[in-house]
């Protein structure tokens, strides 16, 4: 059996932005498929032109999955319930990242230093409220 875990994320209207910023920051593949793409069918909402119905990132490394939710009462992504962790084997390569994600209006939430662990370890909020864990084995 081959599985993948893949998070998808449910933005608020804004999942073509987002996702084309992802795809910026961590390269890839990008496909989106928005509403108006898809094949006349029954929906219990309709959806805004340009809604993104789903979408795909794929880079190697990072799978991430999403499109926009629906209804008047669209999600805030901003909460500490949930991150999304990237793990290093060298802080250089961490700390690009960490540049990439604050680039387009992000920023460090935690400073990315040495930790308890013996790795370094900071977090981003990036500009759509998506929190990003960074670790790195201290080379």
């Amino acid at each position: 059996m081959t599985m993948q875990f893949s998070p998808n994320i449910s933005f608020p209207g804004n999942a073509t932005e987002a996702l084309r910023f992802y795809h910026e920051v961590f390269g890839g593949e990008l496909d989106i498929m928005t509403y108006d793409d898809m094949p006349d069918m029954e929906l219990p909402f309709e959806p805004p032109a340009g809604a993104v119905a789903h979408a795909t990132l794929s880079s190697g490394t990072v799978y991430l999955a999403g499109g926009d939710a629906m209804g008047p009462d669209a999600p805030d992504l901003t909460s500490d319930v949930y991150s999304f962790l990237l793990q290093f084997d060298k802080v250089a390569e961490a700390r690009d990242y960490i540049v990439r994600l604050t680039a387009g209006g992000g920023k460090v939430t935690m400073a990315f230093e040495k930790a308890p662990w013996g790795d370094y370890y900071g977090q981003v909020t990036d500009q759509f409220g998506v929190v990003w864990m960074f670790n790195a084995a201290d080379d």
